[in-house]
């Protein structure tokens, strides 16, 4: 040994710990908790939720949440919430629809109908123009001099809006007092009566339900 060389003493090798993974033996595994926490899940929110919400529902807004239905002598004939198909100059029209106002039995019929929807056409589709000029003139007939509402050219997203604008009903309201030999004024005030305000004042749009309107009218003649 070199005189004044120092020496080291080899440090004993740190051994390496194994990492020991869980034993699906024992506790519950992975695929036991997804399980089981879908199952709770979908009890909760796919069950017992939709119906506490329909029961409150039912409880503080029943005809709501029934579906806002309209009887006519105890029988059901429609709903507020969805248009129906007037053709006779004696109703006023509703918007045009992109589902020609189908019902379930056309819907099962005829499988390139649809209860809902749009046409789903761009604003630079030449038979979106075609259809929309042609309204106008027919429109434009119809009545004279006045400009046409543009609800009364144009297709809702569903296809089901059940309301126009009052502009689009005072436009008619000559075709019906003439169909039905009434005063115009007469109709101008019946669709005075039947303006919704916007909703809380702020949302929406004034709108005239055209169901409730053609109603108003039938029973007006009575």
């Amino acid at each position: 040994m070199v005189q004044g060389a120092t020496t080291v003493a080899p440090s004993p090798r740190t051994p390496i710990e194994t990492v020991r993974q869980p034993d699906s033996s024992k506790g519950h595994s992975v695929w036991s908790t997804s399980i089981r926490f879908t199952i709770l899940v979908t009890i909760l929110f796919g069950v017992a939720y939709p119906l506490a919400v329909t029961g409150v529902a039912k409880l503080l807004f029943p005809r709501q949440a029934d579906g806002s239905l309209i009887l006519k002598d105890g029988k059901v004939i429609g709903s507020e919430l969805l248009a129906q198909s007037f053709t006779s100059d004696r109703y006023f029209h509703p918007r045009p629809s992109a589902t020609a106002y189908s019902d379930a039995a056309d819907f099962k019929s005829d499988s390139t109908t649809s209860p809902s929807g749009g046409s789903n056409l761009a604003q630079s589709n030449k038979a979106l123009l075609t259809r929309i000029q042609g309204d106008i003139d027919k429109l434009r007939k119809l009545n004279p001099g006045k400009p046409v509402p543009i609800d009364l050219v144009t297709q809702s997203g569903s296809g089901l809006d059940p309301d126009i604008t009052p502009d689009a009903a005072y436009y008619q309201a000559p075709l019906v007092a003439k169909a039905r030999g009434l005063a115009e004024g007469r109709v101008r005030e019946l669709i005075a009566q039947h303006i919704a305000p916007r909703q809380l004042g702020m949302l929406g749009e004034p709108r005239v339900n055209v169901l409730e309107l053609n109603l108003a009218l039938d029973a007006m003649q009575k």
